[in-house]
């Protein structure tokens, strides 16, 4: 089965007219807290609970439709959702990001929070850094070609499979819990 998508003017056009429709945030609270759509839920992609969730709901033979940063973490919590037999979920296309772009009202937070992705970035960056460092101070020979070949591969593979380990273990940090 396909995965079924919405625009953010297609969605906020839904609200308008049946403000009943149910709408989850699947990023990290401290995204969710910094900005979110305002009638979406969060349920952090980690954590997703699909019984929970569909037991909670108000209407649940309606669509539900699912939100993230950028549309591809809403996305896996789709098909997560079609692979548990539920197939009336419908990903938001370009996410939050996609919302806030359009001009549309978002609740928002006075404290500043680093996305995830940013955070990915920023980490790799880091850690290739330290490596060239510790080659050029310590064996140049190969520190630098060891740390820069992991991180390479890393990448490489999260770029494959549409997966990110360094995003799985930075979504558990304190930092990003509310």
């Amino acid at each position: 089965m396909s995965l079924n998508v919405i625009t953010v003017a297609e969605l906020k056009a839904k609200h308008d007219s049946d403000n009943s429709i149910e709408l989850i945030d699947v990023r990290t609270p401290a995204e969710y807290s910094a900005v979110h759509v305002e009638f979406a839920e969060n349920f952090p992609l980690d954590q997703l609970d699909i019984t929970a969730i569909q037991q909670s709901r108000h209407s649940p033979d309606q669509p539900l439709y699912v939100i993230c940063k950028m549309g591809g973490r809403s996305a896996k919590a789709c098909q997560k959702f079609i692979e548990a037999g539920i197939e009336n979920v419908v990903n938001v296309q370009g996410g939050t990001d996609a919302w806030v772009n359009a001009g549309y009202d978002a609740a928002r937070s006075t404290k500043k929070v680093i996305a995830l992705d940013r955070q990915v970035r920023i980490s790799a960056g880091t850690l290739v850094a330290v490596g060239v460092a510790l080659s050029a101070a310590v064996e140049p020979a190969w520190i630098g070609l060891v740390i820069a070949g992991f991180i390479g591969a890393g990448l490489m593979f999260s770029g494959i499979t549409d997966t990110c380990g360094m995003g799985t273990v930075l979504s558990k940090m304190p930092w990003n819990k509310s």
